[in-house]
């Protein structure tokens, strides 16, 4: 069983939306909620980066390119993270990976392509 299962990328013209979806069906509750979740992205041709990180204690971290445009949550009873993208840009082209960290345990998402052109 794949741990981690991501959904909702595709194809968005510049200035669009879209809402990335990350769910750990194997998890319970307590679990996933004491677990770390990152998006990260690896753009064509770049390294991976970080994009948002959500904490077990509620707080959300962004990168300096996606502030006040992107935002990432939560709900630990679905076991899902969010990531909604709005005013989206070309440079947001990548594929973009769904991270947990949880004590010595890490496991990363297949990922999902995100296409920002016109």
């Amino acid at each position: 069983q794949r741990q981690l299962v991501e959904s909702g990328g595709g194809l968005v013209q510049p200035g669009g939306s879209l809402r990335l979806s990350c769910k750990e069906p194997g998890a319970i509750l307590s679990t996933f909620s004491a677990s770390t979740m990152g998006w990260y992205r690896q753009p064509p041709g770049n390294q991976r980066e970080l994009v948002a990180m959500s904490t077990s204690g509620g707080g959300a971290n962004y990168a300096d390119s996606v502030k006040g445009r992107f935002t990432i949550s939560r709900d630990n009873h679905k076991k899902t993270v969010y990531l909604q993208m709005n005013d989206l840009k070309p440079e947001d082209t990548a594929v973009y990976y769904c991270n947990l960290k949880r004590l010595s345990y890490e496991t990363w998402g297949q990922g999902t392509q995100v296409t920002v052109s016109s």
